[in-house]
């Protein structure tokens, strides 16, 4: 069999050799300096929309104005920001749905690091693996079917991760109406408060709730939490330092000791978690 493919290679090398000959140029130098001719054409149009980019702003070049290709700089980051929703750059999106399909901690670097190798391997020995010299593409049933499910695989991951709802703030503080029907505190102020503060903290970075949320991390679900009846209070107190109820993992949230949520807050949180017993 190897024997096979060798003679097979032998043959369509020597064909192309004549090829060459007879009607052609070969590869090197020819292909090879239309391909560096491009790559530096390619270059210098990179080089030359970042610098139409730098200085089409107007005055001051901190400025946050817009150019004739954009801002180059935004409004400084917020670090206490509850609200933002961080986002990969497209080319990272088919990635991005990964992480959301394989969970912490195993999967996760096998879903992340070990299926895009392998993937890039097969791509690699492609051309070792097949090594006839048809070049129809429908008969090469093989590499057709594998090129057609590569796309396909990666826009349809890279369309989901572009559309996936982020269970952080903004994109998770419209569920709060659903929750508090679904669990009964519709007619609980201060349990909603809580809820949207739920939803608006960053709780769910760590935690779930009706479906929604971090499942990565291991930190316990809170849909039926208030089904242990320890009541408001309790929780406004553990939330504020879980430290001191033997926690160590889950940060501190109490202003009093060096978190972000006043007192007010704290027992709106308590009243929410109350409030959750799993629903009807």
């Amino acid at each position: 069999m190897a024997e096979d493919r060798i003679v097979a290679r032998q043959k369509v090398f020597k064909q192309y050799k004549e090829d060459v000959e007879e009607r052609g140029k070969p590869f090197y130098p020819y292909a090879m300096l239309h391909d560096t001719i491009m790559s530096l054409v390619v270059v210098a149009v990179i080089v030359v929309l970042a610098v139409v980019w730098k200085w089409s702003v107007p005055g001051n070049h901190a400025s946050t104005t817009s150019g004739w290709l954009g801002k180059l700089y935004d409004v400084p980051a917020n670090p206490g920001t509850f609200n933002f929703v961080p986002r990969p750059d497209w080319y990272f999106y088919f990635l991005f749905y990964l992480l959301r399909i394989f969970k912490w901690p195993w999967t996760v670097v096998f879903g992340t690091v070990g299926i895009p190798t392998i993937l890039l391997i097969l791509l690699l020995a492609m051309p070792f693996i097949d090594v006839r010299s048809e070049r129809r593409p429908l008969h090469r049933p093989v590499a057709l079917v594998a090129s057609v499910l590569v796309v396909l695989s990666m826009g349809i991951l890279t369309y989901k991760g572009a559309t996936a709802k982020e269970a952080l703030g903004s994109e998770l503080i419209g569920d709060v109406t659903k929750w508090a029907q679904k669990e009964g505190f519709s007619n609980n102020p201060q349990a909603i408060a809580g809820a949207k503060l739920f939803a608006s903290s960053g709780c769910a970075n760590c935690h779930t709730y009706n479906g929604a949320g971090n499942t990565n991390v291991g930190a316990p679900d809170l849909t039926k939490i208030g089904a242990s009846n320890q009541g408001p209070a309790f929780f406004a107190k553990y939330v504020a330092d879980p430290r001191k109820q033997g926690n160590n993992v889950m940060p501190i949230f109490g202003a009093k000791y060096g978190g972000a949520l006043t007192q007010t807050q704290l027992n709106q949180l308590g009243a929410f978690l109350d409030a959750s017993k799993g629903g009807k």
